[in-house]
């Protein structure tokens, strides 16, 4: 598998660099990390590169993972992007918006590596 680019959107700077840990835990192969505080400056970032894997938090200032889901329909070649959410929320209802605007997956925190590998590697793997 060739190395891929993530972007990790989360306000906490030290959630970015957990998730980034649990991604290499989990045995993906990690080429670059994108990292963003919000779903603006993540909108911003894709301006710049494409990654091959989102993983965003839901409740973020500015703009939350919800609407950077939604907004992200409206960016030109992201569709097969996998977007994975990272959610405290005790609420489905959360989650299943983000599916419905294209999430393919969400981990619930606090995750271990191994909840990252099931949600997150099928989903880099089928390319």
């Amino acid at each position: 598998m060739t190395p891929i680019c993530a972007l990790i959107v989360d306000d906490s700077s030290v959630m970015r660099k957990i998730v980034e840990r649990s991604l290499r835990q989990a045995g993906l192969d990690i080429g670059e990390v994108m990292e963003a505080g919000n779903g603006m400056e993540a909108l911003a970032a894709l301006q710049k590169k494409k990654p091959d894997l989102i993983l965003s938090d839901i409740n973020m200032p500015s703009m939350n993972g919800l609407e950077f889901v939604k907004q992200l329909q409206n960016v030109a070649g992201m569709k097969d992007v996998p977007v994975v959410m990272i959610t405290t929320e005790a609420s489905e209802s959360h989650v299943v918006e983000a599916l419905s605007y294209g999430a393919k997956g969400y981990i619930r925190k606090p995750f271990t590596p191994e909840q990252v590998k099931e949600h997150v590697l099928p989903l880099v793997t089928k390319k």
